[in-house]
């Protein structure tokens, strides 16, 4: 209902698994690093714990994206079983026939015979099997002991199951007890995943919201962003019901942004503290009804919002060039001036509102800045471009001299989510629908201004004046690793497939005896990018940067 209102294509804050909206944090990788490394760890437990709504099933479901292929897997969601209930699950998930029994219940023996010969079947082959069970604080006591007894199954080299635990923190104490003490000696890995910090919150809000379309400033004031962490503990999926409601609050009420008022008001709604007399639903009846009211009107007032930018707190948004009132001057030589554009109830005087224009963010005590410039000209842009890689640009093609030099031009169409991720400067393409492109580079991005040089001026810009001018065109540049050149991509060479490993092992994905096809694929997942198991352009550029590799980024804005 609100994703039109602040030019979303779709709601950003569904709790339904989309993988489109994968949001991995630092912690969610050691967690998915913990669980590989228990993979190639010879047999035993896995465990994996965290509050409810940390991304737990987010883990999981990376996890088993990168199973090599050489791996039986079975997966028990519903672990409110008995022990011979358990084992019919487990030669269910494996496939494994079970002889029926005649006149009498099966026994334990009678699974467990079958499931012995199927794993050692399996590991003749070369196969490993796992067996990963998902909120397993739900495990009674003797049901954990028959698990453990199923890592018993062994040869003289390795045993033949591995088992993933996945569960509450609850989990963690029930294997504390004494009468689990034999369990718990075979845990050889576990992590605990803890809730998002206050800056993890901030980037998975905007993640999702770009990801749902959002080009503009972040619709959350910073101190409205700090309650949201506050009130939802940083649990992803507790931030995905506070800012779902605060969004259709802030609708209701046409308001531009999130207040820390509306974020109190929309908790009131979803986090009903417990013992509370029951809610008065007059508050969300009272939202829905004011939107649906809203939904004729608000929609011709939300298109004339949407193109004004969202003013920066605590700064003011100038004209620059000569004439505060004048149109934008297109000035000689390599570009065009650049005005700004006054935000939403300022006065007439206060900046200049023309076609093409874009908002300037300047220091409070400002009254107006030197023109900054626009290029007219790409192969100017990628000169300047080269600069920040210390590279010799030369005085034809650049692209063709910076090959020379081991450096690759790159441009595609590409959302601000991703080159967030990319983290990397790069040229962004304005005006390109109005037949007159212009060029410049950008050198950093915040939550709601983006800052763009060009012709030797730098300039800060709000993202909404950005997006109005930007239709996504992207270039930047990447650095050919070992074994690659510039007549091709031998994706076969050794010598590329030893860097590889190199920076997989420093991104924290170290071999864990899985294909490198598929280790790709799981970084790419982790990395936002499409998990092709491609070692293509965008994978290199996130490789280097999880290895933390040497190279220009951008600079982070408030």
């Amino acid at each position: 209902m609100y994703a039109p209102y602040f030019g979303l294509s779709h709601e950003p804050f569904s709790i339904a698994p989309d993988p489109r909206y994968l949001f991995m944090s630092e912690r969610h990788r050691e967690a998915l690093a913990h669980l590989l490394y228990g993979l190639g760890g010879g047999g035993g437990f896995v465990l994996l714990t965290g509050e409810i709504g940390t991304g737990k099933t987010t883990v999981c479901r990376c996890f088993l994206e990168q199973i090599p292929e050489t791996c039986n897997v079975a997966y028990i969601f519903n672990p409110k079983l008995t022990v011979i209930e358990l084992l019919q699950s487990i030669c269910e998930e494996f496939h494994v026939p079970v002889p029926r029994r005649e006149g009498g219940q099966p026994t334990v023996k009678d699974y467990l015979d079958p499931l012995n010969a199927f794993l050692l079947q399996a590991h003749a082959q070369g196969r490993n099997s796992v067996l990963i069970i998902d909120e397993a604080q739900n495990l009674s006591e003797d049901v954990l002991e028959q698990l453990r007894l199923l890592t018993n199954l062994e040869t003289s080299e390795r045993k033949l199951l591995q088992i993933v635990l996945i569960g509450q923190p609850e989990l963690r104490t029930m294997l504390a007890r004494p009468g689990l003490e034999q369990l718990a000696q075979r845990v050889i890995a576990r992590y605990h995943l803890d809730a998002l910090s206050p800056g993890e919150t901030v980037h998975y809000v905007r993640h999702r919201l770009e990801v749902a379309g959002l080009t503009r400033a972040l619709p959350f004031e910073p101190r409205a962003m700090a309650k949201v962490h506050k009130l939802s503990g940083g649990v992803p999926r507790r931030i995905n019901l506070l800012c779902d409601r605060a969004l259709l609050g802030a609708y209701a009420g046409s308001e531009p942004v999130v207040t820390p008022a509306i974020v109190d008001l929309a908790a009131k709604e979803v986090f009903p503290a417990a013992g509370r007399a029951p809610r008065d639903r007059s508050l969300h009846q009272g939202w829905v009804l004011a939107a649906g009211l809203a939904v004729g009107a608000a929609f011709a007032v939300a298109a004339i919002r949407l193109l004004a930018p969202v003013p920066a707190p605590a700064t003011a948004v100038v004209a620059t060039g000569p004439a505060a009132r004048a149109p934008a001057a297109v000035a000689s030589g390599s570009g065009a001036s650049i005005s700004a554009a006054a935000p939403p109830g300022a006065s007439a005087s206060s900046a200049a509102v023309a076609p093409g224009t874009v908002a300037a963010v300047a220091g409070p005590a400002a009254v107006s800045t030197p023109a900054a410039m626009l290029l007219h000209d790409e192969k100017q842009a990628w000169r300047e471009l080269a600069r920040a890689w210390q590279a010799d640009p030369g005085d034809g093609d650049p692209c063709a001299a910076l090959a020379r030099q081991s450096l690759v031009c790159f441009t595609r169409v590409t959302p601000l989510a991703l080159v967030r991720q990319l983290d990397r400067p790069g040229i962004v393409v304005l005006d390109r629908d109005r037949g007159t492109p212009s060029f410049a580079v950008l050198t950093a991005v915040g939550d709601r201004t983006a800052t763009l040089s060009a012709g030797g001026s730098v300039q800060t810009v709000t993202l909404a004046a950005l997006a109005s001018r930007w239709n996504g065109e992207w270039a930047t540049l990447w650095r050919l690793p070992p074994g690659l050149d510039g007549r091709g991509m031998d994706r076969n060479s050794p010598e590329l497939a030893r860097w590889v490993e190199r920076q997989l092992t420093a991104a924290g994905l170290a071999d864990a005896g899985s294909p490198l096809r598929t280790r790709l694929r799981s970084f790419q997942l982790a990395q936002g990018l499409p998990a092709d198991g491609v070692l293509g352009p965008m994978t290199l550029m996130q490789l280097n940067r999880s290895a933390k590799v040497d190279e220009p980024r951008l600079r982070p804005l408030p």
